[in-house]
């Protein structure tokens, strides 16, 4: 009889960005496996079941990876973060995996606020777990790390492909996405409790840092769980991926805001319409959302600083030349005009209300030039609505590669996009600080010509940016 093969582990030559692995959790004497399983399959290779359905199939070798740079002699303006210098595990199915499928029991939790694609992620987990790898038992937890918490006062659904068919038509997240509750302690009570081994979480760069410490627990106790994490966030400023799900769709929805926004301008003498977009700390949408439109005059980010009179005076101009403006500002931009100097209770800063005091400021200015705003504020609008189909493949793509990701036996990990191919980055990595936009970079460039900005609101003659910048 032939012996067990022995589990080939992706290649760690970066130990920075190699990717945790279940393989290094080994039992020592005074140790026992959690769920039992015949002796010598932790080290044994399982056939990946797709391999008989779909023999066709292409299957990645475990050690492919994908590099931060794919530009020779660029400025140093272009260049992305030295973090990935070392390359970054590919993502897709391999051959063989960790897992024997008929054992695993999963869970999905969704956390943070929401986001388009939620739904199409739930799905596509789902589908995948069920359809390509036979698992039968698939747990959706409610109520964010509540559920996991507090199991006995959240509710569980049971998920299947039959009840996720249709939930990607609508937006929202049907797990119900909840705040606060994160108990690694406890959590790891309850995987260990229900025999949960599987555990995709979709949150957040707090959400994912979360996961990290439950991974560092489940290790520390030794739980054989496969902890991966499907990053969120709707600004997308989540480090070192090409963009979050949910992104583009939420970019559309606040174009066609901005749209309204024209026609109100257009619609009257002098006027001004003022959008605020969301971006607490990152001006992505804003300016996506800017040059989807192609109607914006002045983009107001969190990563330039301007001054209220060069705001007056393009106005001035602006008016003269064209009569009425368009200005989108994102939430995060010029607090340092209303700072309130609060914290919640997460210790997160509390933002004032840069959009008001823009619309107090210009419409206290532009009285005596007989002029006015219009102020809208689309608020949770653009965060709720349903996802675009780009996006929904995108989501489709994220949600497969997660599930092939936990079948290898990786733990502690996210998935995301990296030159449009989805690669294993460790949590911890992930949230680790957050993405910016880079002033010099090709988009915000390309937003500052369509708008036609000045440099002094542009941020050009800024020297240098803070900031965890990247170029995208």
């Amino acid at each position: 009889m032939q012996s067990p093969k022995v589990f080939e582990t992706p290649s760690e030559s970066s130990s920075h960005l190699a990717a945790h692995h279940l393989s290094t959790w080994q039992d020592d004497e005074n140790s026992h496996p959690v769920w039992p399983r015949p002796e010598g399959q932790r080290m044994q290779k399982v056939l990946n079941p797709m391999a008989t359905a779909r023999p066709r199939m292409n299957f990645l070798n475990p050690n492919e990876k994908v590099m931060g740079s794919v530009l020779l002699n660029d400025s140093k303006a272009a260049m992305r973060s030295h973090a990935l210098d070392g390359g970054g595990i590919r993502g897709n199915a391999c051959k063989f995996i960790w897992w024997e499928p008929n054992t695993v029991k999963a869970a999905l939790v969704t956390c943070g606020g929401l986001c388009p694609g939620l739904n199409s992620i739930i799905q596509g987990v789902t589908n995948c777990l069920w359809r390509d790898y036979g698992v039968r038992q698939i747990i959706g937890v409610t109520a964010g790390y509540n559920g996991l918490t507090n199991p006995s006062e959240n509710e569980w659904i049971e998920l299947n492909p039959e009840l996720v068919s249709e939930i990607h038509m609508k937006g929202g997240s049907v797990l119900k996405a909840g705040r606060g509750g994160f108990d690694a302690s406890a959590i790891c009570d309850t995987l260990r409790a229900h025999g949960i081994n599987m555990l995709f979480v979709i949150g957040g760069d707090g959400t994912q840092f979360a996961g990290h410490l439950l991974y560092e627990e489940a290790r520390k106790r030794k739980l054989d769980v496969s902890i991966v994490g499907v990053p969120k966030s709707i600004d997308n400023d989540v480090l070192f991926v090409d963009k979050t799900f949910g992104f583009d769709s939420a970019v559309e929805a606040a174009a066609g805001v901005i749209r309204n926004g024209w026609v109100e301008a257009t619609s009257c003498a002098k006027a001004v319409s003022i959008v605020k977009l969301m971006g607490r700390d990152a001006g992505f949408v804003a300016a996506h959302a800017s040059l989807a439109s192609n109607l914006v005059d002045l983009c107001l980010v969190p990563e330039v600083d301007v001054e209220l009179d060069d705001i007056f005076s393009y106005v001035d101009a602006t008016l003269e030349r064209k009569g009425h403006m368009v200005i989108v500002v994102a939430e995060g931009a010029g607090q340092r005009h209303v700072s309130t100097g609060k914290k919640d209770a997460s210790g997160h800063t509390v933002y004032g209300d840069v959009g008001v005091f823009l619309r107090d400021t210009l419409n206290k200015y532009l009285k005596a030039k007989g002029g006015r705003t219009f102020y809208i504020d689309p608020s949770y609008i653009i965060r709720s609505v349903p996802i675009t189909p780009n996006d929904h493949i995108y989501c489709a793509r994220l949600a497969n590669n997660a599930v092939h990701t936990a079948m290898r036996g990786n733990t502690g990990v996210c998935v995301g996009a990296v030159h449009n191919i989805i690669i294993i980055l460790k949590s911890k990595l992930i949230a680790s600080g957050k993405k910016q936009l880079k002033i010099k970079s090709s988009t915000w460039q390309t937003c500052v010509q369509n708008c036609t900005m000045p440099d002094k609101l542009s941020g050009m003659h800024q020297a240098d940016q803070k900031g965890y910048a990247q170029a995208e």
